[in-house]
């Protein structure tokens, strides 16, 4: 069984295509808005936006595949991107990166058995300034050791419950 998806998706959909005077430039933002709201972009939500938009298949794919922050797959509610990257690698990327996939038990895009945590590997987030770098969900979180990463990961584990 799919995702379903909602009025409420819809009528949002529509009034991103009267923002826009190219159709096809509401896709990235449809795609966001989708996403926000079911978790990841499934099927039916890929399907429905080809009608939207008019395109076809494989061009939204290929956005959503171009897209580090889009997902094909649930992720946890906590969606732990790390970045590895130059200017992360230097200053420790790997290491909390590693740290991360041993502390929560899990491998880059799997996630945690309660659902609770996601883990990504990433390239760049924009937070070279503050290497290490970490994203979760929205939220920004730089000059990470693993001892940064354990109070995160718990402050956010009771959060959870």
């Amino acid at each position: 069984m799919g995702t379903m998806i909602s009025q409420q998706l819809k009528e949002r959909f529509q009034t991103l295509l009267g923002r826009y005077p190219v159709k096809r430039s509401a896709l990235v933002p449809m795609l966001l808005f989708a996403q926000d709201e079911i978790g990841y972009v499934s099927e039916e939500i890929v399907e429905e936006i080809c009608r939207t938009l008019d395109l076809p298949r494989i061009e939204v794919i290929e956005v959503v595949s171009y897209y580090t922050m889009l997902r094909r797959k649930p992720a946890g509610k906590f969606h732990l991107q790390v970045c590895t990257n130059v200017s992360c690698m230097l200053l420790g990327g790997e290491s909390i990166y590693d740290h991360c996939r041993k502390r929560l038990g899990i491998e880059n895009k799997q996630t945690t058995s309660d659902g609770t945590f996601s883990l990504e590997e990433v390239e760049c987030i924009g937070a070279c300034v503050g290497a290490p770098a970490a994203q979760i969900n929205y939220d920004f979180y730089e000059n990470l050791t693993p001892e940064k990463i354990d109070r995160i990961i718990e402050s956010l584990t009771a959060q959870g419950k």
